[in-house]
């Protein structure tokens, strides 16, 4: 039976990543070739580069395709509390790094690029929410009425820290320091109080109206799982540069679908899925399902739900947040805490700028 073009180049994709992983494994990024990839592919050159921009390119789709294969399902394991559910996502990260020689040349490469290094940090940023809203679910902390958001956003950066740290010591200094201390580290860090504190943005103005919702099918990157933003809440479409403001839409509460766009897809969504599945797939690992957080982050390479927001172009600068109610689009907001403002702008008492 003969392939349609579409399902050679996916089968030519597929064997491109198989002898990239392999050459990766032996060799190294830096010592990796392309032309050796394409001879164990068995294709040319030029259909690897077809697929793949560059090596550093093809380097991270490979990260984030073994990321994805090797997310586990939700663990009967999973903390009840979070010091247990801190353990077991220590627990997790370290047992992956044991089976991940591929991931010592990581670090160092994304951080050798400005062009990479920009985004890796909003990234980071990135799942720094993710894990705190799980942590908050199971470490509620006391809000004051009219007070400041008390959070545990540095809280998750200490921790992300030390599980970073110990993929780099992994990469740099094998047999250094004793994995399942990290672990213990991490428990401790369960005891943390930071005093970290969310102030709403003022954000910028806000025009509402009314006009159809009709988004496409996404992966959600915290669920593993299908998604289609659904017909009550806020998507905010965030360029790789922009990643932090997820939290200005987080915080309000209720649905929320982070649309990750970027102006260089080809190199730099496959980083943005391996960062965020690094994480995640722990995350449903160590936390109970009802500590997961409310947020679907969904890596938009194709910007179709970005249109579907009324975003006709992309940039890793790129920040605007719609509101959805009904099925409708009702709010749509632009530039520095959009996300906040779309929410608040229909919230009762708080008056719409149009």
């Amino acid at each position: 039976m003969r392939l349609s073009r579409a399902e050679t180049q996916e089968r030519n994709r597929a064997r491109v990543l198989a002898a990239a992983r392999e050459e990766f494994a032996e060799r190294g990024f830096r010592d990796a070739k392309i032309d050796t990839i394409a001879q164990r592919a068995d294709l040319t050159r030029g259909a690897v580069y077809s697929n793949f921009p560059g090596k550093r390119a093809l380097y991270f789709a490979v990260l984030a395709d073994l990321a994805a294969r090797a997310a586990a399902p939700p663990s009967a394991r999973a903390g009840e509390d979070l010091r247990g559910s801190l353990g077991s996502l220590a627990r997790a990260w370290v047992t992956s790094l044991a089976h991940d020689p591929l991931h010592r040349d990581f670090l160092p490469e994304v951080t050798a690029d400005e062009v990479t290094r920009r985004p890796f940090a909003q990234l980071l940023a990135l799942d720094a929410l993710l894990l705190a809203l799980a942590m908050e679910a199971l470490d509620p902390v006391t809000r004051t009425p009219g007070a400041p958001h008390h959070r545990l956003s540095r809280d998750a950066q200490a921790v992300l820290t030390t599980l970073h740290g110990a993929s780099q010591l992994a990469g740099a200094a094998p047999g250094f320091g004793e994995p399942f201390d990290v672990v213990s580290a991490c428990e401790q860090l369960a005891g943390l109080d930071l005093t970290d504190w969310w102030v709403p943005p003022a954000g910028p103005p806000v025009t509402t109206f009314d006009a159809p919702w009709d988004p496409p099918v996404g992966v959600d990157l915290v669920r593993d799982a299908p998604v289609t933003p659904g017909p009550d809440g806020v998507v905010v479409v965030l360029g790789l540069n922009r990643l932090a403001a997820a939290e200005d839409a987080a915080r309000g509460g209720g649905p929320v679908t982070v649309a990750v766009v970027t102006g260089e897809p080809g190199e730099l969504a496959p980083l943005a899925r391996f960062t965020v599945t690094q994480l995640t797939s722990c995350l449903r690992q160590a936390f109970p399902a009802a500590a997961w957080p409310r947020v679907a982050v969904v890596c938009d390479e194709t910007s179709a739900l970005a249109r579907a927001a009324g975003v006709p172009a992309v940039s890793d600068e790129t920040e605007v947040a719609v509101r959805v109610e009904a099925g409708r689009v009702v709010a749509r907001a632009e530039g520095a805490g959009a996300g906040h403002a779309v929410r608040a702008a229909l919230t009762p008492g708080v008056r719409a700028r149009t």
